[in-house]
């Protein structure tokens, strides 16, 4: 009689059914109705669930919910502890002192004796931070430590409360270094019993655990019961008894699941359904109002297009792009208020100053000066450049991913008409991604999401010792770079802000990039959603979310 063999991809699937079903349902001794479930759909798919490769917003929301960092950043902008409870700074302003939580616990896990969590400890903070610039890790978040800690002895952990960060120079921005997810702590049982396979086995001290993940089907996350953290009447967090992600790769989908109530929100909105949603002043149509909640919030996000402009590069020596009136005759080539209303429903700021956006404490429209929409001027400067009206100039080639096609075709549409030919190419994100990180991309739509909130953290976009990521345009001018030194270790914050503003204002003259509009985080939430409230980095926060107990998600 002939076996039968079981389809390993049905299978998983099934194994991920009944873990969801047991953690939500079966296994509780609650009605599944009396769960408190966050629901959210992440349309990019998630990498890795391991910190140190936290590159994207997709990976840095989970992160967040499984790990904790020795600082973070509160809804007003500012560093307040975490994992550490208080810190010094030596008189050189070269050594960081920690002083930890004696209360916070690794989730239970495998990798630990009797499969329940230990203590976190000092060792686990320098092992965690040490990791980011191990070689052989391959972090790319290794860069935010490059010519920034001391080489010999960095992360000391002095006992297993005190942990010890030493600079080689005095570095300002260090504690916003530090709150990034790169910096979560991790533990060394974890790391060394799951190798590779760690990206899978997340192991943290974060609000959430994982219970299962099947890669493009769930994520399912439970609250850790040893969180060590309290609201003001000293309840426990989270709240939240679990989180469940799904990954549908459609937009329309992700919007017609939040209709039928089957996501708690969606971040952002896409284009094709946004005048279904909203007016273009950016309010909810009349329709819509009761129905769902519209959260509108700064957002310390710039979207731009990128130029390559390392000229020793093959595919810049060939291209028009490598002359800067080509670049600035693209930035005065299109009109971004018009692309702020039609395209995003006036969600948005069009970025007419520099690189560092609206909402930063040195954002200063008067201080950086950008570019605004003048035709005549950007026809002037194709012909400076040899190119009048655009007679001999060769089609421009833009990379986009799917859902800024528009914004693509928009701009254009625009340039040609100028006579500035550009030939708008769609590729999905993972493709773009390796292309500008292999310097292989000259001209390419990006964005960049503040870790944390220092101008310095936009402006490491175009430092020339820094790698790709974050220099994607690879930028190098000696006396942006001076700037940006001298600026690092300025403790005046009005001179540190000047020093910024004068590297973005060179940065924005030589035009490495265009920017196009300085984001604002726009969330549809439903409305028995409370405690969800939006912030200037987008993380997605859910310690304090709660759920209206009378309804409940399919």
């Amino acid at each position: 009689m002939p076996v039968k063999r079981t389809n390993p991809l049905s299978w998983s699937v099934c194994i991920l059914a009944l873990a969801i079903a047991c953690i939500f349902s079966a296994c509780s001794n609650r009605r599944n109705k009396d769960l408190k479930i966050f629901y959210y759909n992440e349309q990019t798919g998630i990498a890795s669930l391991d910190p140190v490769f936290a590159k994207n917003q997709s990976v840095m929301w989970a992160v967040h919910q499984l790990y904790n960092t020795l600082v973070e950043i509160d809804d007003s902008l500012h560093i307040v502890p975490s994992l550490a409870k208080s810190w010094d700074i030596s008189a050189d302003r070269k050594t960081y002192t920690f002083h930890l939580r004696n209360d916070v616990f690794f989730h239970d896990d495998p990798a630990f004796p009797g499969s329940k969590g230990r203590l976190l400890k000092a060792t686990d903070i320098a092992y965690s931070l040490s990791r980011i610039i191990d070689g052989k890790v391959a972090s790319p978040g290794a860069w935010i430590f490059n010519s920034k800690v001391d080489t010999v002895q960095p992360f000391l952990a002095i006992d297993d409360t005190t942990f010890q960060l030493k600079l080689s120079r005095p570095y300002n921005p260090i504690l916003g270094i530090l709150s990034m997810q790169y910096c979560s702590a991790v533990a060394r049982e974890a790391v060394e019993k799951y190798g590779h396979e760690f990206r899978r086995h997340p192991v943290g001290t974060g609000p959430f655990r994982m219970v299962a993940w099947e890669e493009g089907q769930a994520l399912v996350l439970t609250k850790h019961p040893h969180y060590f953290e309290q609201d003001e009447q000293g309840n426990r967090l989270p709240y939240l008894d679990g989180i469940k992600i799904s990954f549908y790769d459609s937009r329309a989908t992700e919007f017609l699941l939040l209709r039928q109530k089957k996501l708690s929100f969606i971040n952002d909105i896409e284009s094709s359904f946004k005048d279904e949603v909203l007016t273009k002043k950016g309010t909810l149509r009349k329709d819509w109002e009761g129905k769902i909640s519209l959260q509108v919030n700064p957002y310390l996000n710039i979207e731009y297009l990128g130029m390559l402009v390392d000229t020793s590069n093959d595919l810049v020596k060939s291209s028009p792009t490598r002359l800067k009136k080509i670049r600035q005759a693209i930035n005065y080539g299109f009109d971004r208020r018009k692309m702020a209303l039609y395209l995003r429903n006036s969600l948005g700021t069009p970025a007419e100053s520099g690189f560092v956006p609206e909402g930063m404490p040195s954002f200063d429209t008067t201080a950086v000066k950008g570019y605004t929409y003048n035709p005549a001027k950007s026809r002037q400067l194709l012909a400076e450049a040899g190119y009048p009206d655009g007679k001999g100039l060769p089609a421009i080639k833009l990379l986009t991913i799917p859902i800024y096609a528009d914004m693509g075709d928009y701009i254009a549409k625009q340039l040609n008409e100028v006579g500035i030919t550009v030939q708008v190419e769609v590729v999905q994100k993972a493709l773009l991604l390796e292309l500008t990180s292999n310097s292989r991309a000259l001209f390419f739509r990006g964005s960049w999401i503040a870790d944390y909130p220092d101008a310095e953290n936009y402006l490491s976009v175009f430092y020339s010792k820094n790698p790709a990521p974050p220099n994607y345009t690879r930028y190098k001018n000696p006396a942006f770079d001076a700037l940006f030194e001298k600026a690092l270790v300025e403790t005046n914050d009005s001179i540190r802000y000047r020093l910024y503003q004068q590297a973005d204002q060179l940065m924005m003259e030589d035009a490495p990039v265009v920017p196009l509009w300085y984001d604002k985080v726009v969330r549809l939430v439903q409305m028995d959603i409370t405690g969800f409230k939006p912030n200037a980095l987008n993380l997605l926060e859910l310690r304090r979310v709660r759920i209206n107990p009378s309804s409940a998600y399919p």
